[in-house]
């Protein structure tokens, strides 16, 4: 807990007035943040990266505190490896804030300027959003990565993550104010509420004229929440359900290998699959072997009545299995008579995240990406690859599954909008 905050509490200073202060400072560091040089930014990336690795094992103690909390409340097996950091991913944590340094700048570019006939010029100028509030659970590399894309981007944001990742949050947080005051900049561009109290969230929800967007990362019940209660614009998307549809002109081996990376590679990721669909007429050559390796595992496997007849070894899948996002070991089975009946399934039961088939009939995958109506949808490949680090984006600050501003994973353009701008050598309006 920091020294600010412990002086908040002891001056009996009620929670509003310290969220409300939390968002005073974030709006006047954004003014700051908005000006800065790339360089500036840049330096301070690397700087954060660096006081991380200095101070990995402080971050990996704070860690082990908040693990030792949540076993002892007994939270979810999911919940535990979002929450859990080992050495491996404060080196991918300090990696991914030099890999966005490194990205290109998107403040200040201009794009699709033309000649209009009255001699103006009009294009189009990228500028940050403002300031960004990202609500989160478990998962403490979201405090660097969203420090850093909201940095790399231009805005001022406010941290608030779950109550069972506040030491480790807060571990971070601090390598994060030293690395802006290293390179110059207000360290109120980055700011965590450092407060376990749940109206704390409800605050800040409620101050349009601090926060200009709310970007929710959790469960369901914590996105349906944040969209319910907030008065700020919100980027969220409620569920992963995630479908891979094995098409029947596929190839076996693929098939067989990307359905189970899909799945078992992280359980508890938005993209990883919770519905496999499977064309009737390739399903004998694909299944058995498949759900002996998922069964290895220890997956759970449900499914329909046709693929309960090739397999003795799985429970019958209900209607509320179709709908469920599991975040854990367990899989849900569909045979479908062909292509149409994969993407009826999809748009009934779908959550818009990611979907995948796998074929290789080019017709198929072209209609499967152009009529699935999903944030990311692939061909031949993992849905686990349904992140911004993957698509280049550095890291991502989450997946939106929204149609207005920014839809998939969000990366630096993503917290940008676009302004018009206009030049002219005094021309004048007949």
């Amino acid at each position: 807990m920091s020294a600010q905050l412990k002086e908040n509490i002891n001056s009996n200073i009620d929670l509003k007035t310290y969220v409300r202060q939390i968002g005073r400072d974030a709006r006047a560091a954004s003014r700051q943040i908005a000006k800065s040089s790339t360089a500036m930014k840049n330096a301070a990336l690397e700087a954060i990266a660096d006081n991380i690795m200095t101070a990995q094992q402080n971050i990996l103690d704070a860690n082990t505190q908040d693990m030792t909390a949540a076993r002892n409340n007994q939270l979810p097996s999911a919940l535990l490896d979002r929450l859990e950091l080992n050495a491996e991913r404060v080196v991918a944590m300090a990696e991914g804030l030099r890999q966005i340094a490194r990205l290109p700048d998107p403040v200040g570019a201009i794009s699709d300027l033309v000649y209009r006939p009255s001699g103006i010029q009009v294009g189009k100028m990228r500028v940050p959003l403002g300031v960004i509030g990202i609500i989160y659970e478990s998962r403490p590399n979201v405090t660097a990565d969203a420090a850093a894309l909201c940095l790399k981007s231009g805005n001022a944001t406010i941290l608030r993550g779950g109550s069972e990742a506040i030491n480790s949050n807060l571990a971070i947080a601090d390598c994060i104010k030293q690395g802006l005051e290293q390179a110059g900049l207000p360290s109120t561009a980055v700011q965590i509420l450092e407060t376990t109290d749940r109206e704390a969230v409800g605050e800040l929800l409620r101050m349009p004229e601090y926060v200009d967007i709310i970007v929710p990362r959790g469960g369901k019940s914590l996105i349906e929440r944040i969209s319910r209660d907030s008065q700020v614009p919100v980027i969220k998307h409620l569920e992963g359900l995630c479908h891979i549809y094995i098409d029947a002109e596929a190839d076996v081996q693929k098939a067989i290998d990307v359905a189970y990376n899909a799945k078992t590679r992280r359980y508890g990721i938005c993209g990883s699959m919770e519905t496999l669909l499977i064309a009737e007429s390739i399903a004998p050559k694909v299944l058995p072997e498949l759900l002996k390796m998922y069964l290895d595992k220890g997956v759970e496997l449900r499914g329909c009545e046709k693929s309960r007849a090739l397999i003795e070894q799985m429970s019958p899948a209900t209607e509320d299995d179709w709908y469920t996002e599991y975040l854990g070991p367990i899989l849900s089975i569909k045979i479908v008579d062909d292509l149409d009946a994969a993407i009826r399934h999809i748009e009934t039961y779908g959550s818009q995240h990611t979907d995948a088939i796998i074929t290789e009939n080019l017709a198929h995958s072209r209609r499967f990406i152009t009529e699935v109506d999903s944030s990311s949808v692939m061909v031949n490949a993992s849905t686990q690859f349904a992140d911004g680090f993957e698509y280049g984006l550095g890291a991502e600050i989450g997946i939106s599954t929204n149609k207005l501003h920014v839809r998939g994973p969000v990366g630096l353009e993503g917290l940008t909008c676009q302004k018009y701008v206009v030049f002219g050598d005094g021309t004048i309006r007949p």
